[in-house]
């Protein structure tokens, strides 16, 4: 009987210490630099999602403990680290900030960043121009969204008054690419585009085409349109080479980069330098407070999506403003809007 005792005790205490560990994992995947890694990546993406299924577990793991008095001291100590799993997840979000959509008085210096995964150009044209307009911006940063359509938004935005030139980069001999778009304002200067149509260039992201924007003028910044593909299994290793790609193409000078990266900011753990979040670039989101909002899928809370639409800037750029454009979920997307007002630092 003693032996039976010791072993359902060692059994308990290996189930604990295995479910800690699963819980850590899914917490902090950084600490054993898993975070880019199937499928510590997937687990880390939806944090209060995550946490809340932690605590409804807590609390049937607490009830079955009352009714089942031999594993009582088990399913306690699992609900005890599941609801410290949960604090903690919740915890981290609202450390990055859970919504704070007041902007300072714009400078005519500024730059006003929009970036929108459109799906394909669902809202329309009329839809992101309207929003581009509204918010004055400056960039236009529009991944899966095609040549067609980002013309038409830079000539509606030129018939409102605001001209921008219009990029778009797209890889047609891969079946499962969609184009990217850039509209950069005509006030910022002219600007030059180099993409490659195999997805093998340095200055761009495999898989999926990420544009890189580089500017006559010196003064001006360098502008990168992001959008490195999804960490799908198959493609795990795609999505890790394009974030490698947008950290480089963030390693020094005056950049502003806004778009789709398919990852959030526990993804970029260890890409950051000079305590930048991707690169030498800082995440807007976060320095506004707005960091634990999700944007992407539509259909779901903006607090219980992830947050994996950004705009980053090299330290050339204070973020003085940002919101996640929350009343446009039916407009054709799953992805929400974001926008984001830039100040110049004089550095």
């Amino acid at each position: 009987m003693l032996g039976q005792a010791m072993i359902r005790r060692l059994v308990a205490l290996v189930l604990v210490l295995a479910v800690a560990a699963a819980l850590l994992l899914a917490l902090w995947p950084q600490a054993l630099d898993l975070q880019r890694s199937w499928p510590a990546a997937q687990l880390v993406s939806f944090r209060i999602v995550a946490g809340a299924i932690a605590v409804a577990a807590a609390v049937v793991l607490l009830i079955l403990g009352l009714f089942a008095r031999r594993i009582r001291s088990t399913t306690a100590s699992i609900a005890v680290l599941a609801l410290v799993f949960g604090a903690v997840s919740g915890g981290v979000l609202a450390s990055r900030g859970l919504g704070r959509d007041d902007f300072t008085d714009a400078l005519d210096t500024d730059v006003t960043v929009l970036s929108w995964n459109t799906l394909g150009g669902g809202p329309g044209v009329e839809a992101i121009a309207d929003l581009a307009v509204e918010v004055g911006a400056d960039v236009v940063t529009l991944p899966e969204t095609d040549a067609a359509t980002a013309k038409a938004v830079s000539d509606a935005m030129n018939a409102a008054g605001l001209p921008m030139a219009w990029f778009t980069s797209s890889y047609d001999d891969v079946s499962t690419a969609k184009p990217t778009s850039l509209l950069v304002s005509t006030a910022l200067g002219e600007y030059t585009v180099a993409t490659a149509d195999d997805g093998t260039s340095v200055t761009t992201t495999p898989g999926m085409p990420s544009i890189v924007a580089t500017p006559t003028d010196e003064a001006s910044p360098v502008i990168v349109a992001a959008h490195p593909v999804a960490p799908l299994r198959e493609d795990m290793g795609s999505w890790r080479a394009g974030l490698g790609v947008l950290s480089d193409a963030c390693a020094s000078g005056n950049v502003i980069m806004a778009g789709d990266f398919n990852a959030t900011v526990d993804h970029m753990a260890g890409l950051g330098r000079d305590g930048g979040a991707l690169g030498a670039c800082r995440d807007a989101a976060v320095a506004t407070a707005n960091g634990g909002v999700g944007t992407w899928p539509t259909d779901l809370s903006p607090l219980l999506g992830t947050p994996i639409d950004h705009v980053l800037a090299t330290r050339h750029w204070l973020a003085t403003g940002f919101r996640v454009v929350t009343d446009l979920d039916e407009a054709g997307s799953d992805h929400r809007p974001v926008v984001a007002q830039l100040s110049r630092t004089g550095a």
